[in-house]
């Protein structure tokens, strides 16, 4: 085991971000906001030292790892497993949409089970468990700090996973904001929780569903 240091960094602000609009796959661009959110954020993310940078390769994810990259002079490597939850059938719907024809589906997966799942998707653990295998060849290598660059539920699942909490306590975790990033660090061969959901703006509330996941 190599890594030492990992930041997790959701990317900048969609449209469908701004009206709580479930992405999943859906390779939805950054908005304009978003892409002045990646640039006021890629400073303070660079000197956090990553001598790697892996972005998914959805474009919202790759467009604000690419700020980050300019900073700290480094390439991305882009990687799909670190793409967003599939939504299956919930994917283009808002948050309201969905509550009013799965309310129960939703609540599941929401805070229920880290393997609930939308219908056609993916569930928290199965989207944890791919960006996982990016952490693990990543630390079967000779970095020690890694920078990735995902969505908002990946993180969320992938910050449990690693933290060894119980699965189904994932859900009491609360969404990442957009350029907001979790830092981990390995100690005595666990990972320990330095920072969540920091950004220029400190510790940002969730303003809503779109902070979970799917986005």
């Amino acid at each position: 085991m190599t890594l030492e240091h990992l930041i997790l960094m959701r990317h900048g602000e969609t449209d469908w971000n701004r009206n709580q609009r479930l992405q999943g796959h859906r390779d939805i661009p950054l908005s304009d906001v978003g892409r002045m959110q990646a640039i006021d954020a890629a400073p303070s993310v660079s000197a956090l030292r990553p001598e790697v940078i892996v972005a998914s390769d959805l474009g919202r994810a790759r467009e604000t790892a690419e700020a980050v990259a300019a900073v700290r002079e480094l390439p991305v490597t882009v990687d799909r497993r670190l793409r967003e939850t599939s939504m299956g059938k919930w994917e283009g719907l808002t948050r309201d949409e969905v509550v009013a024809d799965w309310s129960r589906e939703w609540n599941d997966w929401r805070t229920t089970s880290a393997h609930a799942s939308p219908p056609g998707g993916e569930s928290r653990w199965q989207v944890a468990a791919r960006a996982a295998a990016v952490v693990y060849e990543l630390d079967s290598g000779s970095v020690t700090r890694a920078l990735l660059v995902s969505h908002g539920g990946t993180i969320v699942g992938l910050t449990g996973r690693l933290l060894v909490l119980p699965e189904d306590s994932w859900g009491t975790l609360v969404g990442i904001g957009n350029c907001h990033w979790v830092v981990l660090h390995r100690y005595a061969g666990a990972w320990r929780l330095h920072s969540y959901n920091a950004g220029l703006g400190g510790l940002v509330l969730p303003k809503g569903e779109d902070q979970v996941a799917g986005t």
